[in-house]
């Protein structure tokens, strides 16, 4: 980086010159740049402080990621501008690691490090370091740290033969590698603490990503027990500025050694890193929807390479990619025996299979056949609660025409209507506009039916068909965390399901075709991930928990819920993708933009010479998307073939932008 010298400053003696990443997001500058220490800088300017530079002209925001004796650079440095503040945000391992990210996902360094390091908070930034100098100078505050809690007791993880050897490792300081499949009904926050504690007790950190808020409340909360107050702290963006800030600085100065949270702590700065942990990693919040798109279980495996800590990676479920780990022997696999496994699970049933159907015809066609209706009849006479998971949220989030059955479109702009409550006016779910005067434009009828019942209409029907019970809903608009023990209906979304005290008594899974019929590489995946999650919460069978699906027996997804085996069904879905050439068992980009835009990157970009080209396919809008497809060990070819055409398209101010995703969610 070239600048004008200004004749007076004078260079820091030692190190004079600062290397340092740009806040710009453009693919060709993606790279450390030099500029010169004033000395009046010296002291502050050090390496993981936040700087402002001149770049192109412009004051922008950078990070310092080190000093050096001199620079390679023939020409003229420009100087630092200013230290923004003098606390070093970004750690050394946290630099390292961003790198490495940006490199697997095709993206640059700035827009990782935005996404590792929270944006600055001046008042909380001072309180900190006042609080800090306070104790430095009181001797009894120093003194005054709890004693390092103890590891976890004699019988955690018992009822996996491979448990107690993988705490063992973690408090002896080794770095083992698990995939675990939790028990139905198991207290995976209690599991996860006791792996954190013994982490702690063999001095360590640790870092523990979740899916949620529900279920960080959860982990937060079985952390207090395992290690005591002030042992942990939550990193979350729901935190708010402030509090999101405290958190992370509190882990950047070691004041805590284990870190739980959201996708936003898995850049968190933990000194001396033993243990990286995810729970449910099928979710897909745990993705990043920001450049370069990083996935939370992607980022912690890096860490754990590149800093030797163990790993857990778990849930009631495994994805294909935790199989892969499993098949190539990177980890072990943490289960319970199928003797323990049947005797934790509650009773499953499907309504689709041949001896159901010879009961009652119409469970082929009916929503909530005799079975769902008996099993939640009987949970609610013996005074137990019954959930009934929903796919869809709302009313009737789609309708159509009682005469002809053609799906009611909105006359502006096609998109599909909804009916917000029984004798509600039917809106367009896309631009909203309402259509009260509807009429098919097949046959002119003006009545409309219900195409997909949602939540709300389900909870409406349920409470016609058992009058007294009391009813209520989990979702969007309000997420219960628990419900109490006695007969109720829970009606919940997938993935809004509370905790009932002592379990539920029924667990009800109705309109499996929406999940299983999506076009999705991983719908099969998905269905069985949220099937699992809310039969967990059921009681064992011995208790009289009791699940039905609706749907038959005989697809590879039900199969794998009613023998509680997540493991067969993620290697027989592993197994097809390598047959098929899917993720994970081959490395795969999407290249999305107008269609000159994405020939054009492609035209730049030095493939490598495995690299097939599948597409095109309509995006969205005028965009479509190209997709390209490598074996695993040409990953790291491809991904820097399209982060160097993305860079020469930037230098020549390209004017449509393209959208690069490696190993995306959504592949159609």
């Amino acid at each position: 980086m070239t600048g004008t010298r200004r004749s007076d400053r004078r260079p820091a003696d030692g190190s004079p010159v600062a290397r340092v990443c740009v806040d710009v997001p453009l693919a060709h500058l993606d790279r450390p740049f030099d500029y010169l220490v004033p000395a009046e800088l010296d002291a502050a300017a050090v390496p993981g402080v936040r700087v402002k530079v001149r770049f192109a002209g412009q004051l922008v925001d950078g990070w310092l990621l080190e000093r050096a004796d001199d620079s390679g650079h023939t020409g003229r440095l420009a100087y630092l501008e200013k230290v923004v503040s003098p606390e070093p945000v970004l750690a050394p391992e946290i630099s390292r690691l961003a790198r490495a990210v940006a490199d697997r996902y095709a993206g640059s360094l700035a827009d990782v490090l935005r996404l590792a390091v929270p944006p600055r908070h001046a008042r909380v930034e001072k309180d900190v370091a006042a609080r800090a100098a306070a104790s430095d100078g009181d001797p009894a505050a120093s003194d005054g740290d709890p004693a390092a809690p103890a590891g976890p007791g004699p019988d955690a993880w018992r009822d996996y033969p491979a448990g107690p050897a993988l705490l063992r490792a973690l408090t002896d300081g080794r770095g083992p590698r698990a995939v675990f499949s939790a028990l139905p009904g198991e207290d995976w926050p209690a599991r996860y603490a006791e792996a954190v504690a013994a982490t702690v007790a063999g001095g360590r950190g640790a870092v523990v990503v979740v899916a949620d808020n529900r279920d960080l409340e959860r982990l937060d909360a079985a952390l207090h027990h395992a290690l005591g107050a002030g042992r942990h702290v939550c990193l979350s963006a729901a935190l708010g500025p402030a509090r999101r800030y405290r958190a992370f600085l509190a882990a950047r100065r070691g004041d805590v050694a284990v870190v739980v949270g959201t996708r936003a702590a898995m850049f968190a700065p933990v000194a001396r890193l033993g243990l990286v942990a995810i729970w449910d990693d099928g979710d897909d919040l745990h993705a990043e929807p920001r450049a370069p798109y990083p996935h939370a279980r992607e980022v912690l495996l890096t860490r754990a390479q590149l800093d030797e800590a163990a790993v857990i990676v778990g849930g009631y479920t495994r994805t294909a990619e935790a199989q892969l780990l499993v098949e190539t022997g990177w980890a072990r696999e943490v289960v319970a025996d199928r003797a323990t496994v049947r005797a934790r699970m509650p009773a499953i049933a499907p309504t689709g299979d041949d001896p159901q159907l010879a009961r009652d015809p119409g469970a082929a066609t009916a929503r909530l056949p005799s079975l769902a209706w008996t099993t939640a009849r009987e949970a609610l006479r013996a005074d137990l609660p019954v959930l009934v998971q929903v796919p869809r949220r709302g009313y009737l989030p789609s309708v159509a025409c009682a005469e002809c059955r053609t799906p009611a479109r909105c006359p502006h702009c096609a998109g599909p209507l909804a009916l917000p409550s029984a004798e509600g006016i039917p809106a367009c779910r896309w631009c909203g506009r309402v259509a009260a005067a509807y009429a098919c434009p097949e046959c002119g009828g003006r009545r409309l039916r219900a195409s997909v019942t949602g939540a709300r209409r389900t909870a409406e029907e349920l409470g016609r068909a058992f009058p007294g019970v009391p009813v209520r809903t989990s979702g969007r608009e309000e997420v219960l965390a628990t419900v109490a023990g006695g007969a109720g209906l829970v009606i919940a979304t997938p993935g809004a399901e509370p905790v009932a005290e002592g379990g539920f008594g029924a667990v009800l899974l109705l309109d499996s075709w929406a999940l299983l019929t999506r076009a999705d590489l991983r719908a099969g995946e998905e269905a069985l991930r949220r099937w699992l999650a809310a039969a967990a919460l059921a009681r064992p069978a011995a208790a009289g928990g009791r699940v039905v699906v609706v749907a038959d027996g005989a697809l590879a997804p039900v199969q794998a819920l009613l023998r509680w085996d997540a493991g067969w069904f993620a290697a027989r879905e592993l197994a097809e993708r390598r047959e098929l050439g899917f993720p994970p068992a081959v490395r795969m980009a999407s290249v999305t933009g107008v269609p000159a835009a994405v020939a054009d990157l492609l035209a730049e970009a030095r493939l490598p010479a495995e690299a097939e080209l599948l597409g095109p396919v309509p995006a969205d809008g005028e965009r479509e998307r190209m997709l390209v497809r490598v074996p695993r060990a040409r990953a790291a070819a491809l991904a820097d073939a399209l982060h160097s055409a993305a860079g020469v398209r930037t230098a020549r101010k390209a004017a449509d932008p393209v959208r690069l995703q490696v190993d995306p969610l959504a592949l159609f």
